[in-house]
């Protein structure tokens, strides 16, 4: 018998460690110990070696993004960051993603216990995915440089570039480094983008401005009716799906709220349904590293409809469930490390 998942927990509130350990250890998960905050963390880490660290973002003393950075530094591990649904949390986690930590967990300001008693299923399934996490493919690199007067993508002459080619890309777990690997490769003559991260609200905007600062595309939150233009990728809302969609010959995006498919809104699988549907021989589809199956099945459609399709491999995928289902269906015409994706995207694209 496998020996459980051992997690430390790392949160200065009394009650969020209580409720946290408790519904760890009701999903399987040992806690090898509750600490208020990084100094206290950083002697037990010594001691009790955990495989996951379950971390908060805004802590006394030693704020968890100064500690994640000190983790991957000098004792890499698999970490979870545990932050609040805040435009600054949100912000301050994806700095944390792109230093490292393997994927995040929100908590309200309010209703703390309630949804710590019914996001249960997504603490522990976090957690059980880090455990799991390719730990190479997460470690950071040196990010680029902002780019400098990078053209406003409301101007003139990025309207008039209209492409009939579409790339669709879906990603989960792992994502936040994976896809900003892949787009800052990206000139601003690829053909338009539409992108599905499995992210909670408020965090896409975050995840959407940071991107937009390094790469030479314009990349947005999707607002309805968006132009899927070349150069620009378009990244949908958390919390809400997206389609894309036809007016005249040019292509759209939908946003638009409904159920959750496949335990996710956005979902990968809404996303290349639309694009099989709208583009199809025109359309590009790549699915990346994540965890459980969202995307398959919509880019098997794809797949069917004409549309180039490709998935990451294992060795670079953070996390290999999704990417694996899509093999395992036969919906990748190719399968890619992180490093070629950038440049496939370009020919195929073209």
């Amino acid at each position: 018998m496998a020996r459980p998942i051992r997690v430390m927990l790392v949160d200065d509130s009394a009650v969020v460690r209580k409720y946290l350990a408790q519904t760890l250890r009701d999903g399987g998960i040992e806690v090898v110990d509750a600490v208020p905050d990084p100094i206290f963390a950083w002697e037990r880490l010594k001691v009790e070696k955990p495989d996951v660290l379950l971390l908060d973002v805004e802590m006394p003393r030693m704020d968890g993004l100064t500690f994640l950075r000190k983790i991957m530094a000098e004792r890499p591990m698999p970490v979870v960051m545990c932050s609040t649904l805040t435009s600054k949390g949100a912000e301050t986690t994806m700095q944390a993603m792109a230093a490292g930590a393997v994927s995040f967990v929100t908590k309200p300001t309010e209703g703390l216990k309630d949804f710590l008693e019914n996001g249960a299923s997504d603490i522990v399934a976090a957690v059980k995915a880090a455990a799991q996490a390719n730990l190479g493919a997460v470690r950071p690199r040196a990010a680029p440089a902002p780019l400098a007067r990078k053209p406003s993508s409301g101007s003139p002459d990025a309207m008039a570039l209209t492409s009939n080619r579409v790339i669709a890309i879906g990603i989960s777990t792992g994502g936040v480094q994976s896809i900003e690997r892949v787009l800052t490769q990206l000139p601003r003559t690829v053909p338009g983008i539409v992108i599905v991260q499995h992210m909670p609200p408020k965090f896409t905007a975050s995840f959407a401005e940071r991107l937009n600062s390094l790469c030479a595309i314009d990349v947005h939150e999707a607002k309805a009716g968006d132009r899927v233009i070349n150069g620009r990728a378009l990244i949908a809302p958390g919390g809400l799906h997206m389609r894309l969609a036809r007016s005249g010959a040019q292509y759209i995006v939908e946003v638009l709220d409904g159920p959750s498919i496949n335990h996710h809104k956005p979902s990968v699988d809404v996303l290349f349904r639309s694009v099989a549907q709208c583009a199809g021989r025109n359309a590009v589809g790549i699915i990346m590293t994540g965890m459980g199956d969202d995307g398959a099945r919509g880019l098997r459609e794809m797949k069917d409809a004409g549309a180039v399709t490709a998935a990451q491999d294992e060795a670079s995928s953070v996390v290999f469930g999704m990417p694996r289902e899509a093999i395992r269906l036969g919906a990748a015409g190719t399968v890619l490390s992180l490093q070629d994706i950038g440049a496939w995207l370009q020919r195929t694209g073209a």
